[in-house]
């Protein structure tokens, strides 16, 4: 019998950390690494912009609809944010993780939490960034030049409360070094996948080796 990858079910990576730590960029490397690698698509209520496309950006659902997939069951996490929801819807994550295909999601600890407790929560590795320093975490922030003084200072505050869930993730990295911290990522992933969870096909292995036990007499 092949190991291949068929036989495994998928990962649910939840990669969580302050704004600024790396994990967008440690996230784009995952994907290079492995291209079946893929974002969890979210829904969401709030309008397409120009160009988004159903499946591929958001999926996009009326409040309704929405609702309804709550009472469901078939959101694994969601929040109401300006107004509008958000959320994973359960069906594509579970389509994945049925063929072997891992699925990252990049969700703050709220959605996290909510994740682990789901239905497929058994599924799910949690690997939360830390930044090497708190001047280190600003700098980086600072030199993305994507936000104002003001909006960096939110994001700081913020990241002050972020931080404070990192026990209740199952693995926390510092990311003083990209590459190393890319080595270690990879190295998580590529053990959690041998989890027993992760392997269904064992206990077909295992019944065949007891099978050739009473074989024996």
């Amino acid at each position: 019998m092949s190991h291949s990858s068929s036989n495994r079910r998928g990962l649910m990576v939840i990669l969580s950390s302050p704004s600024g730590a790396g994990k967008s960029t440690l996230a784009k490397r995952l994907m290079t690494w492995d291209p079946s690698l893929r974002f969890s698509v979210s829904g969401t209520t709030r309008k397409p912009r120009p160009g988004e496309v159903h499946g591929k950006d958001y999926y996009f659902y009326s409040r309704e609809e929405f609702q309804t997939l709550i009472e469901n069951d078939e959101m694994l996490e969601h929040a109401e944010v300006f107004g509008n929801f958000y959320g994973s819807p359960r069906g594509p994550v579970e389509d994945a993780i049925n063929e072997g295909r891992d699925v990252l999601f990049d969700i703050d600890w709220q959605g996290g939490q909510q994740v682990r407790n789901s239905a497929l929560g058994k599924h799910v590795l949690s690997i939360f960034i830390l930044p090497p320093s708190i001047p280190e975490l600003e700098r980086r922030l600072i030199s993305r030049a994507q936000d104002t003084g003001d909006v960096i200072e939110d994001r700081m505050k913020k990241s002050r409360d972020e931080i404070s869930h990192w026990p209740e993730y199952e693995y926390v990295l510092v990311n003083d070094d990209l590459d190393e911290t890319e080595a270690r990522l990879k190295s998580i992933i590529k053990a959690e996948r041998l989890r027993l969870s992760q392997q269904p096909h064992i206990v077909d292995i295992v019944r065949g080796l007891n099978k050739e036990f009473e074989e024996r007499g």
